[in-house]
């Protein structure tokens, strides 16, 4: 199925309130637990959390998360938005950070871990910093869930299909607790 039908069809299953586009997102091989970690260091990789929790979805929450923290995991999401109050509490610059994120994926690939991103922040969490991890760090996902706020310079959407990847865009935060859960079930 080619990205711009997929992508359609995810879109208006979630519009119908059906679950139209889920079968497809299920042969993506979305499997439990989760982990969860941040891309950036943003305060949104709770907010991930929270949406797992509610999804009934067994996860690890390891903002700083490396390869080691993949034992466990069988799909990696990375919460996309970077915060320089988030580097500076967890420790870390920008390169120690993509640095991190990038033996993450990388052990994730070698592993077979599918990933999925979330970009929860909207708007708010865009910017030049941001949008560097998301650009660097979104073509390794087999799926993007993302507030539509913070997609509307295109950006996600011409990563993803650029990518093949299937992207969700939800209102409001709460909006991607279904997608999360339906490509679980």
């Amino acid at each position: 199925m080619n990205n711009t039908l997929c992508c359609f069809t995810v879109c208006l299953g979630l519009i119908c309130g059906s679950t139209l586009g889920l079968p497809y997102m299920q042969e993506a091989g979305f499997e439990q637990p989760l982990l969860i970690t941040s891309a950036g260091q943003s305060a949104e990789v709770r907010l991930a959390s929270v949406l797992a929790k509610r999804a009934g979805l067994p996860f690890t929450l390891a903002p700083a998360a490396g390869p080691e923290d993949l034992n466990q995991a069988a799909t990696l999401v990375l919460s996309l938005g970077a915060s320089l109050k988030g580097l500076g509490a967890a420790g870390l610059d920008v390169r120690q950070e993509k640095e991190r994120v990038s033996a993450l994926v990388a052990a994730a690939g070698a592993k077979k871990i599918p990933v999925i991103c979330l970009h929860l922040g909207g708007e708010a969490r865009r910017g030049q910093l941001s949008d560097d991890f998301i650009s660097t760090f979104l073509p390794y996902a087999r799926l993007a869930i993302v507030v539509k706020s913070g997609n509307q310079d295109g950006l996600f959407t011409r990563l993803c299909q650029r990518h093949g990847i299937p992207l969700i865009e939800v209102q409001r935060v709460v909006d991607a607790l279904e997608p999360l859960k339906g490509v679980f079930q």
